[in-house]
């Protein structure tokens, strides 16, 4: 499987990047890219935020923004799919191009502007999937809204009937001016609202969804002070650790480095594992972290076990690595544990702040 992508990537990388997603998702959609079996390792199981994983390693938003796929990607061997953004109302997005392959430095800039089919379109595609597994909806807020948080409030109300989990999106660099709400008023006014209505949902009888922060690279050292002290404040299910940057490091060697947009892939690695592991400190474990930016590997997915993980996400690596990349990832994650003597990889979570 592996090697056939590696055989076709070349004819891909000859398409515009948007092209060859959209080619890809139709894909998924007409059953070309076929699923795998899968037995997951009972080392790779755990519970997180009050969910059943089968194993830790799950897509990150922003491959399918508007569920169309969901089925299709659970059966690629992840233990978990997030879709979207969604922004309630439909959204083109930035203008074309938006997407660029850094090749010699297996990473990705997009500027997409959360282009997306909106809750309408959403909905029907998450209550039209028929695959177990677990799928969470990444919430967004339009360009021109009025009331940005009111965007992520009418998000929550419309697809946590449907999902597994929320994610509250703050942390794309491409709708200005949204990064602003990861300030410690603006944050607690967001998740002040947010969860004032799922307690409102959950009073009529409705599942209590866990909730999501995703939060960017680039912070301060007040932001990060402030982001833990909140979502600690507020008991919040999880930290997504992190979205793209908006910084370029000085490695870099393609000619697109100078595209504006967030970062993504390889280059990212660095920044997103240090950043986790201060989070992990500065909310001293107590609130569950998902790992993503620059993971390509089961060693890498590991090493971001042991800075804090509870589970981790990737995208742009299976740009260059395929569609079964995940598959490929849990049997190397599973006999990584095995091999340092973990029965659990829930074991392993924190292991390196540990004496």
């Amino acid at each position: 499987m592996a090697s056939l992508y590696k055989t076709l990537s070349p004819l891909l990388f000859k398409l515009d990047p948007e092209k060859a997603h959209n080619l890809s998702l139709l894909g998924l959609k007409t059953g070309v890219i076929r699923p795998v079996k899968t037995n997951a390792d009972p080392v790779l199981a755990s519970k997180v935020f009050g969910l059943s994983f089968p194993n830790p390693i799950g897509l990150s938003a922003g491959y399918d923004k508007n569920g169309d796929v969901l089925d299709g990607l659970l059966g690629l061997g992840f233990g978990f799919v997030e879709a979207g953004s969604v922004t309630p109302q439909p959204q083109a997005g930035n203008p074309k191009p938006r997407i660029f392959r850094l090749e010699e430095d297996e990473g990705v800039i997009n500027r997409l502007g959360f282009n997306n089919k909106g809750l309408k379109t959403a909905v029907r595609n998450f209550v039209r999937r028929r695959r177990a597994g677990i799928v969470g909806a990444n919430l967004g807020a339009n360009k021109n809204s009025g009331d940005r948080i009111g965007d992520y409030v009418a998000g929550l109300k419309q697809l946590a009937p449907l999902a597994d989990y929320i994610t509250i999106n703050i942390s794309s660099p491409n709708t200005p001016g949204l990064r602003a709400l990861q300030g410690k008023g603006e944050l607690e006014d967001l998740l002040g609202r947010v969860m004032d209505a799922r307690s409102e949902m959950t009073a009529v009888g409705a599942k209590e969804i866990p909730l999501l922060l995703k939060i960017a690279p680039d912070l301060t050292d007040e932001d990060k002070v402030d982001i833990a002290s909140v979502a600690r404040a507020t008991a919040l299910d999880g930290l997504i650790i992190t979205n793209t940057t908006i910084t370029r490091p000085d490695f870099l060697k393609n000619s697109h480095k100078v595209e504006m947009g967030g970062l993504s892939g390889k280059p990212l690695k660095s920044l997103s594992l240090t950043l986790l592991k201060e989070m992990y400190q500065a909310t001293e474990g107590s609130i569950p972290l998902v790992g993503v930016g620059g993971i390509g590997s089961a060693k890498d997915a590991y090493e971001r076990i042991l800075a804090g993980a509870s589970l981790i996400q990737f995208y742009s690596a299976m740009v260059y690595e395929g569609p079964y990349l995940a598959h490929k990832m849990t049997a190397g994650l599973a006999a990584l544990l095995k091999e340092d003597g973990y029965s659990n990889v829930a074991d392993a979570v924190g292991a390196a702040h540990r004496p």
